[in-house]
């Protein structure tokens, strides 16, 4: 490792080990089971509040699916004491922003606002949690709502389709194949019931957790916390079987025909996530080999085939060592004019090919620790990005206290280790390959539905 990268690793981890990002948190469980989770940050006078169910996609079941998503959506139609889209209209007249998100592991809220209105926030979030409405007409509006919003950001999107397609092929029994906003025909047949069965069986106090992150006292909090949510009662909640995903057993292949611009190629190998923080190497070396490839400009696709052979328009790597779920280490971009879907896979198998002949250079790894401990460290500056890492983690099992554990873990991967997960997992039997054969583009824009959400 040169002098150069030793010091900005060097750095980067001091400021690790003094930063906010890394200031102490204070953890809390209510008697129903809701964990609250505090870290004091007193850069500004502001507080971030979320609230995240263990649950997502991946528990939904055939015929169902989107449900997760759609319940999302409703989570904003009102309760007896909050009519209709006041929630939102509440946390702008505080002055702060609100929203929420659906993932295949877990669905979240949040809200961003002055510290003094934490208290009303809370109240606004546990009164959901157990009174939802759920309005029969509220729901034959919002759904189409989130129909709109699948033929938008994923019908009208080719590369949002060709990557929906390959993970319908790259698993063929595991949840993670169906799309986290539903296939359109279970859309198009749920019902308010289906959505009120979802929040009857998940939205309760011990199957959550509550993050607050900002200029806060933590036994205030906790305080707040007993007083709005630890009214609720725990429930019984559904038993979650084991989703096994059979092991891949030869090359899988796939042509989706759309209208775009450019043809893509998409590789994904199957590959392990973090299941043992302590014992586990190969994660953490699939999250350096990522780096090497795709994780800053210089790195070897974008300077190989990008810049070099000019045989991509562009080209990248990416990997996410967390999840509930198996792991997919994806490679993936778009052929130069003039260069075809597959010289551009063979020029990615090539580059893959040299990891697994000749390893990695120690200044070569040394930039790409030092970029990937950078992006680890810089994500956490925000109160936000602060309180997204704790839910993260704890979504897929990992303790939140754990991430500087992490941090070490990337840190003592050797250039040995990178080249021996690239001869482990990079082969056909645990490939699948999406193409995108672009079809000519429509003359007139496909009209757009008068429904159009926030969520």
């Amino acid at each position: 490792m040169t002098m150069r990268y030793a010091r900005m690793i060097h750095l980067l981890l001091i400021l690790v080990l003094s930063g906010p990002a890394m200031a102490e948190t204070y953890e809390h469980r209510l008697a129903n089971g809701l964990r609250v989770i505090v870290k004091e940050d007193r850069r500004a006078p502001t507080a971030v509040h979320m609230v995240w169910y263990r649950v997502g996609s991946m528990d939904e079941t055939s015929g169902s699916t989107g449900v997760a998503h759609v319940l999302e959506h409703m989570m904003f139609k009102g309760t007896p004491s909050v009519g209709p889209g006041e929630f939102n209209r509440r946390v702008a007249a505080a002055g702060g922003r609100d929203n929420a998100f659906t993932s295949r592991d877990y669905t979240a809220y949040f809200q961003q606002v002055p510290k003094e209105r934490l208290p009303e926030m809370m109240q606004l979030e546990a009164d959901r949690m157990r009174h939802l409405t759920l309005d029969e007409n509220e729901f034959s509006q919002e759904i189409k709502v989130v129909m709109e919003e699948r033929r938008l950001r994923t019908e009208d999107q080719p590369q949002a389709l060709l990557f929906e397609r390959m993970s319908a092929m790259a698993f063929q029994s595991h949840p993670y194949r169906v799309p986290i906003i539903g296939w359109m025909s279970d859309l198009e047949s749920m019902t308010a019931a289906d959505a009120r069965d979802w929040y009857e069986r998940w939205y309760a106090p011990n199957n959550a957790y509550v993050i607050v992150v900002g200029d806060v006292e933590h036994q205030a909090v906790f305080r707040l916390a007993e007083q709005h949510y630890g009214q609720l009662s725990a429930r019984t909640l559904s038993a979650r079987k084991p989703q096994v995903e059979p092991a891949q057993t030869g090359l899988r292949r796939l042509v989706v025909k759309a209208p775009a611009e450019l043809p893509i190629v998409m590789m994904a190998y199957k590959v392990p996530v973090i299941r043992d923080l302590e014992r586990d190497i190969d994660p953490y070396a699939l999250e350096m080999l990522s780096a090497v490839l795709a994780g800053h400009e210089a790195a070897r696709l974008s300077r190989n085939l990008v810049r070099q052979q000019r045989l991509a328009v562009d080209a990248a790597a990416s990997y996410d060592s967390t999840s509930r779920g198996p792991g997919l280490f994806y490679l993936y971009g778009s052929p130069s004019e003039g260069k075809t879907r597959t010289e551009f896979e063979a020029g990615l198998r090539a580059e893959l090919a040299l990891v697994q002949r000749d390893g990695v250079a120690a200044d070569e790894l040394a930039r790409a620790k030092a970029q990937l401990i950078a992006a680890q460290i810089y994500k956490l500056d925000s109160m936000f990005a602060q309180a997204m890492e704790i839910g993260q983690l704890e979504s897929v099992g990992i303790a939140h206290a754990q991430h500087r554990r992490m941090i070490d873990k990337l840190q003592a991967v050797s250039a040995e280790q990178v080249q021996d997960v690239a001869r482990k997992y990079f082969f056909d039997d645990i490939l699948t390959v999406a193409e995108l054969d672009p079809q000519p583009l429509p003359r007139a824009p496909r009209a757009r539905s008068p429904f159009v959400g926030r969520h």
